[in-house]
C-alpha cells in the first residue's frame, strides 16, 4: 500500500519484507511538552482544541527538521488519528514503531497497548483489539527521554549531568526517531525469518517462527527467488521450523561481488495467509590464530568510524538516499569497511550496505555508568539487535561495549564489571556464533575474538613506538591520554597477561586539527600500521564532522575537505607504498641538508591474491599538490629505482629513493608511484624542504 506522507516514504523494514500490506505513519503529527511530566494520558486540558506544536515523524523533537526544536525536554506527548484500510477487514492491525528515546507508552482509543524501554530498539504493538472494530481512533504516545541518561543506553548523545565522555557526544535524540507504521497480518502469521548461510556455501537456511492459534496447523512455503528452490513445510508444536535451500552453483557475496539471494515465506492457516520475503549473501567470516578470512580468503579490514548523524536531523537519516551518499563516500576514500558507532543504525542502511557490498562493524549504544540496572539495560540490546539485523551478509563483526563506556573505566579493578562483559559477550555468542564478537572494544579485552586497541598520537615517532610495542614487543598495555595531560596505562586483557592468538586490530586512530594535518596523519599513521604483517586491519576515526567534532575526513554536510592534496584513496588501498620515514611535520616531511638531496626506502605491503611484481618511481610535483595526473608512462619519472617483488601480506624488501630537491624550489611534493605490467598500482608521496626553509 502507498505510504501517506512523503516523509521518509520507503518501506522500513526491508529485511522483513510485508510492504504488501503496510501503512506509513510518518509525517506530521500533533505535539505537546510536558516539562514536569505531570499531563494526564487523555491529556484532557487540551479537550479537543489544537495542539501547541506540530512535529514531522520521524525527526527526533530536538531537531530543526522534526518543527519543534525543543532542548532538554524530558517528557512530550504525539498524536494523531489512524485510519486503517478497509482491504485489512478480518486481519490483525499492528502498529510498529522503529525506535523511540527513552520509554514510550502508547495508546489506542484510550487504552494502554504498548510499553517499551530502550531507544534504539524496535517494538511493535498489535492495535486491533483497542480499536474495537473502528477503523478509525487516536494514537498517543507518551515518551521520557531523561536528561541524566547515564544510566540508560544513549551512546553518544550529550547527557546533564555530563558523562565523562562528553566531549565526544553530541545533541540528545528524544522522542521518536525512526519510522513508524502499521501493518496487517492474519492471527497466525510469520514472527521472524532468520537466513544463515549453509556450512558448505551452497545453501541458505531459514529458520522461521510462526506465532498464533493455529500455528500447529499451518503450512509454510519457502522459496528461493528466481531459483528452483521450494519446500513445504509443517511448524513444529512451538511454531518452528528450519528449512535448508541448497543452491546448484553458489554466488558467495562480498565486497567485489554483494550477491544476494532472495528468500520468500508463505504461511497458510485456517486464519489465512501471510507473505514476508528477506534476503542474506553467502558468504562466511572466521578467525584462524592472528588472521580473519571472508570465504576463504585472508580479510584485512580497512574501516572507517561512521557515528550516524546528520545535520538538522540528528540521528534520523535525511532520507534514504543519505545512506547511500555516506556507504559511497567511505568506499570513494578506500574503505571496505564501517564501524556504526554506539548505535543501532536504521536498517535501510545494512539493507544498502547488503546491496552495495560494504562490510560493517554493528554494535549496540552504550550506559555512561556501571550499575546491575544499567548492564541489565545495555544486555537488554542484544537478542534484538541480533533478530533484527542477523540476516544482513555485511555484518562480519558485532561489538559490544566501547572503552570501558558505561563501565566506569575499572574492568580489571572489579570482578563484577568484568562478569557483566563476560556475560554480554556469552549471550551475543551464543544467539549468532557466525560473527566474531569484540567484548570491549579499544581497551581492556576480557572475553573476545579480536584484540583491538586506541591509540591517538599525533607524534609519529609516539605513534609508531607505540605500535610497534603491541604488535612486535608484546606489550600487556599501552598509554592512554584522557585528557587534562592525565595518561594512565591501559591493559589490553583484563587479568594482566598476554592477548590470545587471536586477530588484532587497531580500531580507532587519527589526528590533526586542522583537515592538512588530517590527511597527513592519515597517510603517515595508516602506512606505519600496514609496515607490520601481524596486523588484521583498521579503523580510522572518522568519516565526517559532527558538530563541534572536527575529526572527519569530510565536513558535516558530507562536502570535500581540503586535505593537503592527500587522496585517502591512495592510502586505504589494497596495495600501498611503506616509506621509512619518520616525518617531521605536515609539508615538511624530511629536510634535505644543504646538498639539498634526500635518500630513503621505499616498501610495498600488497593484500591480493597474487604476488606483485613491478618497480618503484619518483616524480617531483609541486608542494601539497595531487599528482593524480602521472602516469607510468610519464617522461617527468625518474628511472625505476629497481625491481621490487611483494608476496600477499608480506611487507617487501625495501628499494633505494634518491633524490634532488628541484632547483629554486624551497618545498616540493616528491610522488612515489609502484608500478606493475606498465600500469600504476598505487601512489603516496614524501613533502621535502630545503634546510634552510623556516
Amino acid at each position: 500500500m502507498s505510504p501517506e506522507s512523503a516523509v521518509r516514504p520507503e518501506y522500513p523494514r526491508p529485511h522483513f519484507d510485508r510492504s504488501h500490506s503496510w501503512l506509513s505513519l510518518n509525517g506530521a503529527w500533533d505535539f505537546t511538552p510536558d516539562p514536569g511530566g505531570t499531563a494526564a494520558h487523555h491529556l484532557s486540558s487540551h479537550g479537543d482544541a489544537p495542539w501547541p506544536h506540530t512535529v514531522t515523524v520521524p525527526f527526533a523533537w530536538e531537531t530543526e527538521a522534526s518543527g519543534v526544536s525543543l532542548q532538554w525536554l524530558e517528557y512530550g506527548w504525539y498524536r494523531r488519528t489512524v485510519t486503517v484500510p478497509g482491504t485489512w477487514a478480518g486481519q490483525r492491525t499492528v502498529l510498529h514503531f522503529g525506535a523511540v528515546h527513552h520509554m514510550a507508552r502508547v495508546w489506542v482509543g484510550g487504552v494502554l497497548v504498548a510499553e517499551h524501554e530502550g531507544g534504539y530498539t524496535p517494538f511493535e504493538c498489535d492495535i486491533t483489539d483497542a480499536l474495537a472494530g473502528r477503523t478509525s481512533a487516536t494514537v498517543l504516545v507518551r515518551v521520557w527521554a531523561p536528561t541524566d541518561k547515564r544510566a540508560i543506553v544513549h551512546g553518544k548523545q550529550r547527557s546533564i549531568p555530563r558523562d565523562d565522555y562528553d566531549d565526544c557526544a553530541f545533541t540528545p535524540t528524544s522522542g521518536i526517531w525512526q519510522p513508524v507504521w502499521l501493518e496487517a497480518r492474519p492471527a497466525t502469521y510469520l514472527e521472524a525469518v532468520a537466513l544463515a548461510p549453509a556450512p558448505g556455501l551452497d545453501a541458505i537456511t531459514a529458520d522461521i517462527t510462526v506465532t498464533g492459534p493455529a500455528a500447529a496447523q499451518s503450512r509454510l512455503t519457502v522459496r528461493l527467488d528466481d531459483g528452483p528452490a521450494l519446500r513445504t513445510v509443517t511448524p513444529d508444536a512451538e511454531g518452528r521450523a528450519t528449512v535448508t535451500l541448497p543452491i546448484a552453483s553458489p554466488r558467495l557475496w562480498s565486497p567485489d561481488d554483494p550477491f544476494l539471494y532472495g528468500v520468500s515465506v508463505l504461511l497458510e492457516s485456517a486464519d489465512g495467509s501471510d507473505r514476508v520475503a528477506a534476503t542474506t549473501g553467502l558468504r562466511q567470516v572466521e578467525t584462524d590464530g592472528p588472521h580473519l578470512y571472508l570465504n576463504g580468503e585472508r580479510l584485512y579490514v580497512r574501516g572507517v568510524l561512521d557515528q550516524g548523524y546528520w545535520p538538522g536531523t540528528g540521528m534520523t537519516a535525511p532520507d534514504e538516499a543519505a545512506f547511500v551518499t555516506d556507504l559511497e563516500l567511505a568506499r570513494a576514500a578506500g574503505f571496505n569497511l564501517v564501524r556504526k558507532h554506539l548505535k543501532l543504525e536504521d536498517p535501510l542502511f545494512l539493507h544498502h550496505a547488503d546491496r552495495l557490498g560494504m562490510l560493517v562493524w554493528a554494535e549496540p549504544a552504550s550506559t555512561g555508568r556501571w550499575s546491575p540496572e544499567a548492564a541489565d539495560r545495555f544486555a537488554a540490546q542484544i537478542e534484538p539487535m541480533v533478530r533484527r539485523d542477523g540476516n544482513h551478509p555485511s555484518i562480519v563483526i558485532w561489538g559490544l561495549y566501547n572503552e570501558e563506556w558505561g563501565l566506569d573505566w575499572d574492568v580489571p579493578g572489579d570482578p563484577a564489571k568484568q562478569t557483566s562483559v563476560r556475560q554480554a559477550y556469552g549471550l551475543l555468542k551464543s544467539l549468532d556464533a557466525s560473527r566474531p564478537v569484540v567484548d570491549n572494544s579499544g581497551w581492556t579485552h576480557v572475553a573476545t575474538d579480536l584484540v583491538d586497541w586506541h591509540i591517538y598520537d599525533e607524534t609519529p615517532a609516539g605513534w609508531s613506538a607505540k605500535v610497534r610495542a603491541l604488535l612486535v614487543d608484546g606489550a600487556r598495555s599501552f598509554p592512554v591520554g584522557l585528557g587534562g595531560g592525565r595518561v594512565v596505562q591501559k591493559r589490553v586483557m583484563a587479568d594482566g597477561g598476554p592477548a590470545p592468538a587471536v586477530p588484532n586490530l587497531n580500531s580507532e586512530f587519527g589526528g590533526g586539527k586542522t583537515s592538512v594535518e588530517r590527511g597527513w596523519n592519515l597517510r603517515w599513521q595508516t602506512l606505519e600500521l600496514r609496515r607490520h604483517d601481524v596486523l588484521s586491519g583498521y579503523v580510522y576515526t572518522e568519516l565526517y564532522d559532527i558538530e563541534h567534532e572536527m575529526a572527519g575526513l569530510f565536513a558535516f554536510d558530507r562536502s570535500r575537505k581540503d586535505l593537503g592534496g592527500h587522496d585517502p584513496l591512495e592510502t586505504n588501498a589494497p596495495t600501498v607504498l611503506v616509506a621509512d620515514v619518520e616525518p617531521a611535520a605536515p609539508g615538511r616531511d624530511l629536510i634535505t641538508g644543504t646538498d639539498r638531496k634526500v635518500a630513503f626506502d621505499v616498501r610495498i605491503s600488497h593484500h591480493g591474491t597474487a604476488p606483485f611484481e613491478g618497480s618503484v618511481a619518483a616524480v617531483w610535483g609541486p608542494a601539497l599538490g595531487a599528482g593524480a595526473e602521472l602516469g607510468a608512462g610519464d617522461d617527468s619519472l625518474s628511472a625505476p629505482a629497481g625491481p621490487v617483488r611483494a608476496e600477499p601480506y608480506r611487507l617487501s624488501a625495501p628499494v633505494r629513493i634518491a633524490a634532488v630537491l628541484p632547483e629554486g624550489a624551497g618545498a616540493a611534493r616528491l610522488h612515489l608511484l609502484a608500478i606493475e605490467h606498465g600500469k600504476v598500482v598505487a601512489r603516496s608521496c614524501v613533502d621535502v624542504a630545503a634546510a634552510d626553509t623556516d
